[in-house]
């Protein structure tokens, strides 16, 4: 056990060198494909064929020492990779999957624009069908490893029946530009850009087949928010397990820090909301698996779990004191990369409303016309 901190925590120092400098380290790439978790749920094509639990555990797990690689590979596998599995023609996932499955090209999920985030059906990227084609043009923003990455799955209007369509588009497609998104405060090692199209002509056979509209989307997406769940799982673990290990190690008035009450009382709070997050994570998994899963359950899940990460992490940064500020003491990272996961995939706030909309039948995601007139 002791070897596994160890070899965790030289790994941890590892990435933090790039999580400082906003570097991705490529030499990582191979290690994480020997892993065998790119694909996740795929069957098929090389793919692993987890089960959604299994899946979940391992984004957790790699989580546990590193976010930005557990966004990395949910960017690449549960987003990128199951839209072709679940969107594509037989004869792109025979194309596509292998390679992506093996880590030896890079997929991203461009969906978000400037504009539109959270409401995100909105969308203004369109296509425009030409001979033996389509032109995209638009704007997306967010998009992560789509700084490098070789295929890039686009959502796009369709101008003539204004529905959404979804494109595979190569990196090196001419009017595709990418921008770094620079200054970000968490999951600094996730390459996150600007992507601009104009004019990119995208063959008939990069039209993915599945996707006729936004609904389509929350096929891939019901799947990806139950793992954006298990993120802060792993995440709470891995702070977890930093504090526990410091907290035994560091002396103060002659005594290691686990000694006193109160230490001792936000360590056990950290482990119970652990427990709390990992049995909720697992009843999405049990009700994905049996098909019983509606979009308030991965909301409510994705919400409350990145709620309780919050609280467990922040309990983690007092724990240090001083040194819980301190980016190499790695819980302050840890704290930083939180932020974003609390965000992406929906915020709070909207995966919250999703489930109200669920329990109520009434949707609240647009603000009540105001009266022009004051009743009072």
């Amino acid at each position: 056990m002791k070897q596994r901190v160890d070899f965790c925590i030289f790994f941890l120092n590892l990435l933090f060198q790039y999580w400082e400098k906003a570097e991705f380290p490529f030499h990582v790439i191979p290690k994480l494909g020997a892993l065998r978790v790119a694909g996740g749920t795929i069957k098929g094509y090389g793919c692993p064929g987890h089960s959604v639990t299994g899946a979940a555990i391992a984004i957790a797990e790699i989580a546990r020492v590193d976010a930005s690689c557990s966004t990395f590979i949910l960017v690449h596998s549960s987003l990128a990779m199951l839209t072709i599995a679940l969107c594509g023609s037989e004869e792109q996932k025979q194309k596509y999957l292998p390679s992506l499955a093996q880590l030896n090209t890079i997929a991203c999920w461009a969906l978000t624009e400037p504009a539109y985030g959270s409401d995100a059906s909105a969308l203004n990227t369109t296509a425009t069908k030409v001979e033996g084609g389509w032109i995209l043009e638009g704007q997306k923003r967010w998009i992560g490893n789509s700084t490098f990455a070789d295929v890039l799955v686009i959502f796009a209007r369709n101008t003539t029946t204004n529905q959404i369509n979804g494109y595979l588009v190569k990196k090196d497609a001419p009017g595709l530009t990418v921008t770094k998104i620079e200054n970000k405060i968490g999951l600094r090692i996730v390459q996150n850009g600007d992507i601009l199209l104009k004019k990119v002509f995208v063959p008939d056979e990069d039209r993915l087949p599945g996707v006729n509209s936004f609904q389509d989307t929350s096929k891939v997406l019901a799947v990806s928010r139950v793992m954006v769940a298990w993120q802060p799982i792993g995440i709470s673990m891995g702070v977890y397990d930093m504090c526990h290990r410091y907290l035994k190690e560091r002396k103060q008035f002659g005594a290691p820090l686990a000694a006193f009450q109160i230490n001792q009382q936000k360590l056990v709070q950290m482990l119970g909301n652990i427990q709390a997050m990992i049995l909720v994570g697992w009843r999405l998994c049990k009700l994905y698996e049996k098909g019983a899963m509606t979009p308030g359950h991965a909301s409510l899940g994705k919400s409350w779990i990145t709620a309780r990460a919050r609280e467990t992490v922040a309990l983690g940064r007092e724990l240090l004191g001083g040194n819980g500020i301190l980016s190499d003491f790695l819980v302050a990272k840890a704290f930083c990369d939180i932020e974003p996961i609390y965000t992406y995939e929906g915020t709070y706030d909207i995966n919250t409303l999703v489930t109200g909309r669920e329990v109520t039948g009434i949707a609240s995601f647009k603000p009540v016309a105001l009266a022009t007139r004051s009743r009072l």
